[in-house]
């Protein structure tokens, strides 16, 4: 009945006992005036308050920093879709690389201003079959930077190589790439560029983690790709990609989307630099 009571077990009593009439007089009294007493002193007693638990301690996981504009969703390595690489053209169709009928389905005069190339880079050129991109790009980063050019197939290499001698152009190294590995050195690319190409990588995950190794601190990917979310682009499915899955694929890799160009004609530009431990 009265909170903070702890005594109940003699008080109880003593009420009982003295409500039996055996008290009287005087010594009522004295019983009365203690019971009063005690019941006011256990009404004023504070009660205790208990303390409230301890907040539970939540760690987070540490993430890498992401790089100044990233673009990339938090949630984007988690969504990333089922998709089966498609087959690399073979050297034999590498006429199809040169076609007149490019120009302006790919516009690649647009695509590497918006590269920003600058004197003295090291680009790759990441699957560069006979060279379409590369003799571009050579002379923009001249006298002092270089092109790596890469493929998978020696055969393409070979004809890259003839057709950069035949332009005169002395800043272009070649470099034979796998499927999981990029054959580029340590530390050594500014800008590495792909075109077309990723979407071919049966081991995408093993050949980023190899080109993360060959990216300078400030090195960047360049990924373009023909664009999946348009109809109009008339190239096989297995042969196109959307941004989004792109993105998913790159965060997963550990890349964060930086730049971003959808001014050419079929294709997405998706510029990303890796996040960095």
């Amino acid at each position: 009945m009265y909170r903070g009571i702890t005594n109940v077990s003699i008080e109880i009593p003593l009420i009982t006992y003295w409500n039996t009439g055996r008290f009287s007089g005087r010594g009522a009294q004295w019983v009365r005036a203690l019971l009063v007493v005690g019941l006011l002193a256990c009404r004023a007693r504070p009660v205790a308050t208990p303390p409230a638990p301890a907040p539970d301690i939540v760690m987070v996981a540490a993430r890498p920093p992401r790089p100044a504009g990233c673009l990339t969703d938090a949630a984007a390595a988690g969504q990333q879709q089922a998709r089966l690489p498609a087959a690399t053209m073979s050297y034999r169709g590498a006429e199809w690389l040169t076609r007149p009928e490019r120009i302006a389905e790919e516009d690649p005069e647009r695509l590497i201003a918006a590269l920003h190339l600058r004197p003295g880079m090291v680009v790759a050129d990441i699957g560069a079959g006979v060279g379409y991109h590369t003799w571009r790009m050579a002379p923009l980063v001249a006298p002092n930077g270089r092109i790596v050019a890469t493929d998978i197939q020696p055969q393409m290499l070979a004809d890259l190589e003839r057709n950069v001698r035949a332009r005169g152009l002395a800043n272009v190294s070649t470099a034979l790439s796998g499927d999981g590995e990029t054959g580029l050195p340590s530390d050594a690319i500014d800008l590495a560029l792909m075109v077309d190409v990723y979407h071919e990588l049966s081991q995408p995950a093993r050949f980023l983690a190899d080109l993360r190794r060959a990216l300078r601190p400030q090195g960047r990917l360049a990924l373009v790709e023909f664009r999946a979310e348009d109809p109009k682009v008339p190239i096989r499915p297995e042969h196109r990609m959307t941004a989004a899955q792109a993105t998913a694929e790159m965060a997963a890799a550990g890349f964060c989307l930086v730049g971003r160009d959808d001014t050419l004609p079929w294709q997405h530009l998706l510029v990303f630099e890796p996040l960095r431990h």
